[in-house]
């Protein structure tokens, strides 16, 4: 469970965000009637008067990508406190189960007895900067939630967690270059792989 409480998104009648407030201010301001719910999520109050020349607290919003889940804070940069935190979940697995299921109905169509469906495999040409449609999912959900925040909260800067890990050279520091295609089975049958590997040895 995370160790803090997310804070409520505010903006004032002009939409401008201002500093999000605690929400036990936000639910006192609901009370008296100097503000109203302008969205559920993230909850966001929108008060009854315009600010002028606000003075707001600068933020920062970090993300985790993964395949699966993104994780998505904010930061309050004067206090180096975590004031909202939330996971987006990802569908890139439905996505691509369902392009699976339309191409076997599309092929099964060409065998059956309808309306001939004529095969396009070589006609079509994917466009610069073309993404898969699970990982492009990925990347404008993610746009989506960041743009919703921006909107919400005085973001001033944003961070991304950017994680490469190479398997490889835990067991060859040195390796380079070709020397990635040349993997343990490399110049073995795997017969003999296994021989070596158990020195020639019931296992």
């Amino acid at each position: 469970m995370p160790n803090y409480q997310n804070y409520v998104f505010v903006v004032d009648t002009l939409g401008q965000p201002l500093s999000p407030t605690h929400p036990a201010r936000a639910r006192k301001l609901l009370k008296q009637g100097l503000a109203a719910v302008f969205r559920t999520y993230p909850f966001t109050i929108i008060l009854k008067k315009t600010v002028e020349n606000p003075v707001n607290e600068p933020s920062r919003i970090k993300l985790d990508p993964g395949a699966s889940v993104t994780g998505i804070a904010l930061v309050n940069q004067s206090r180096d406190t975590v004031i909202w935190g939330a996971e987006l979940a990802h569908r890139g697995d439905r996505i691509r189960a369902k392009l699976t299921a339309r191409r076997v109905v599309r092929r099964h169509r060409r065998y059956r007895k309808t309306r001939y469906r004529q095969a396009r495999f070589n006609n079509r040409k994917r466009a610069y900067g073309w993404l898969a449609p699970s990982l492009k999912h990925r990347v404008e959900t993610t746009l989506t939630s960041v743009n919703r925040l921006i909107s919400s909260c005085p973001i001033t800067d944003i961070s991304m967690e950017l994680v490469r890990f190479d398997t490889q050279k835990l067991l060859n520091p040195e390796i380079s270059g070709v020397e990635y295609q040349q993997g343990v089975l490399f110049g073995y049958e795997l017969r003999e792989y296994l021989l070596t590997k158990w020195q020639h040895q019931c296992v």
